[in-house]
């Protein structure tokens, strides 16, 4: 159809380029907006996991569709500065009941046992507030995995996470490039 309009082929090579051009444009917009985001991890909180400097794919379509599962790590908006990603591991989802009992976490009466978190948690935050607890309907409770060194759901400014809060799972690291890799 383009080629019977216009009759010179300079010019119809330069629409059917700007055409192409514009649909690659289109597409990685659609890709980056709701399939996938690139965050930054920031602070210590996750390591050994992940390390501060460290750049993450989210993917965002999937947690859509399979919602949160124990284990993921996930990005959320801070409540006091939205601007800024936390990125926290799932340790409990609505309606489990999550206890801090001797430098440990336990979920549902069982001890977490975490290969990346053996250090005793002498970290508190407000625990002594909200622990124990049954995680509400349409939240998760989350923790970072170095949990003497971060802010995660122990503490009242983070609390317990509202699914649609979430932004995405954490799919891969990809900086540093020594470190690319499933996480």
């Amino acid at each position: 159809m383009l080629k019977n309009r216009i009759a010179n082929p300079y010019v119809r090579s330069l629409i059917e380029w700007l055409l192409a051009a514009g649909l690659a444009i289109l597409f990685f917009l659609v890709m980056r907006n709701f399939v996938f985001r690139v965050a930054h991890v920031t602070g210590y909180s996750m390591e050994p996991t992940l390390s501060h400097g460290d750049m993450v794919v989210l993917n965002r379509v999937g947690w859509l569709v399979f919602g949160p599962r124990v284990g993921d790590i996930v990005a959320f908006p801070y409540h006091f500065n939205p601007g800024d990603n936390f990125i926290k591991r799932v340790i409990a989802m609505e309606g489990d009941e999550v206890d801090l009992r001797d430098g440990a976490f336990y979920v549902n009466g069982v001890r977490l046992d975490d290969d990346f978190s053996q250090d005793r948690v002498i970290r508190r935050g407000d625990a002594d507030i909200l622990l124990p607890l049954v995680v509400p309907e349409g939240t998760i409770f989350v923790l970072g995995d170095n949990r003497n060194y971060s802010k995660d759901s122990r503490f009242v400014t983070v609390g317990n996470v509202p699914v649609s809060d979430v932004v995405g799972r954490v799919l891969v690291r990809v900086w540093p490039l020594g470190s690319f890799g499933r996480t």
